[in-house]
Formats: structure tokens, C-alpha cells, sequence
């Protein structure tokens, strides 16, 4: 992937505890508790000027985080995020489904991201069963969301960009619609010809976007 040439940044992509074959504390089960411990790290390494970005699970991850109101965070962009309850908008029962059918919900263009189970080896699928037992941990009992998230969003002081595939069919773009709406002020940024994860399918066109939004709400900018 080729970046615009805007400038630099640094990037940390920390793995969520139980996931790739990390541990997972007994005590952390909800991705609230999650992002708290995300907002202390921010802490420990005196991280300043954050753009937090996430997808998915990480978009919820990320919203939890924006709702603590670190004032460590210039700006949050949520990327196909899941957390809230929006009526009629359900979101997809992942875990009822096979990879191929989740891979034909999540993309655009499914022939791209074709996978075949039978080239995986024994060690991978035992990760891929541990990845998919932590995240029905995290998600709840209410199936990827938390009715409360939503209420704790109006406080949300944050810049928030709410960036969605419009192929997507895990969560659809009017749920990500109502994710902007929950978030005072945010804006809504539909992606075209990409599904629930634009990282992976369209990573140049989500990149300028991102790049645009953090860039706008620096608060640590070089000077000329």
C-alpha cells in the first residue's frame, strides 16, 4: 500500500488480550473494562495527540474509549464499528456462521478474499478457535453491543469520524448512520466499492480518509 505523502506518524496496533495466542485476564470480559485499560496505557506510555482509529469490535473499542474522554485523544474514526442497538438495523450473527459465509457478508467483492479452510494447518485453526471463544467474550450477551453505549455517546467531546463500506452486510451503513448521529457532531463518511473491512479491501481510498480527518484535528502540529 502506498501512503500519501502528508507526513508522519507513529502507529501502535496493540492485540487485545486472548487474541493470537495472548493471554487474557479472567477479570476482563467486556470491552469496556477493555478500553479502560487501553486509556491507562495511553497513560503509561504519556501518548499525546491520539488519533484513535478502529474497526469493528475495535470501532466499539475505540467508542468506549472516546467516552472516557482522555484529553490524550485529538480525534476517533470508527471503521464499520459494532456497540450499539439500533432498531431494524440488526447486526450479523457472526458466530452462526462459517468463515466463506462471514467472508461473503464482509466484502465487496468476496471472489478477492476467497478462504479455503482446507489449507489452514492445525496450529492456525486452533488459534482461529481461541480468537473466535474471546471474542463471544467480549461481544455479551447481547450480541456485539452494549444498550448502554449509546447514552454514554452524547457526552462524546471527541472530533468523531464514523467511516463506513457501504458493501457491508455484517452492519449496514444506515446502522452506521446512527452510530454518527449518537455522537454529537460527528461526521459520516460512506466508502464506496468496500465492505465491513475496508483496511483489507481498500486500504489507499480508507487511508486518505483517515490521513484527511486525523490531520484536520491535530493539536500538535510542526511549525514552518
Amino acid at each position: 500500500m502506498r501512503a500519501p505523502r502528508r507526513g508522519r506518524a507513529r502507529v501502535f496496533t496493540p492485540v487485545h488480550p486472548g487474541f493470537d495466542g495472548t493471554d487474557r485476564p479472567d477479570w476482563l470480559t467486556d470491552v469496556t473494562t477493555l478500553a479502560q485499560g487501553y486509556a491507562r496505557l495511553l497513560d503509561v506510555l504519556d501518548l499525546r495527540d491520539v488519533a484513535v482509529v478502529g474497526n469493528s469490535i475495535g470501532g466499539w473499542i475505540a467508542a468506549e474509549l472516546a467516552a472516557l474522554g482522555s484529553d490524550r485523544i485529538s480525534s476517533v474514526i470508527l471503521v464499520n464499528a459494532v456497540g450499539i442497538q439500533v432498531p431494524g438495523h440488526p447486526i450479523a450473527d457472526t458466530f452462526s456462521l462459517t468463515p466463506v459465509e462471514l467472508s461473503r457478508l464482509s466484502f465487496h467483492d468476496p471472489s478477492k478474499f476467497r478462504l479455503d479452510p482446507s489449507v489452514l494447518t492445525e496450529a492456525q485453526r486452533a488459534v482461529m478457535a481461541v480468537d473466535r471463544a474471546t471474542l463471544r467474550v467480549y461481544s455479551g450477551p447481547h450480541a456485539m453491543a452494549d444498550p448502554t453505549l449509546t447514552d454514554r455517546l452524547a457526552k462524546v467531546a471527541h472530533p468523531t469520524l464514523v467511516a463506513w463500506g457501504a458493501s457491508d452486510q455484517v452492519v449496514d451503513a444506515d446502522y452506521g448512520r446512527a452510530y454518527a448521529q449518537a455522537i454529537p457532531d460527528a461526521e459520516f463518511h460512506l466508502l464506496e466499492g468496500t465492505g465491513h473491512m475496508p483496511q483489507t479491501e481498500t486500504p489507499e481510498q480508507l487511508l486518505t480518509v483517515l490521513w484527511d480527518f486525523a490531520d484536520a484535528h491535530a493539536t500538535d502540529r510542526p511549525q514552518h
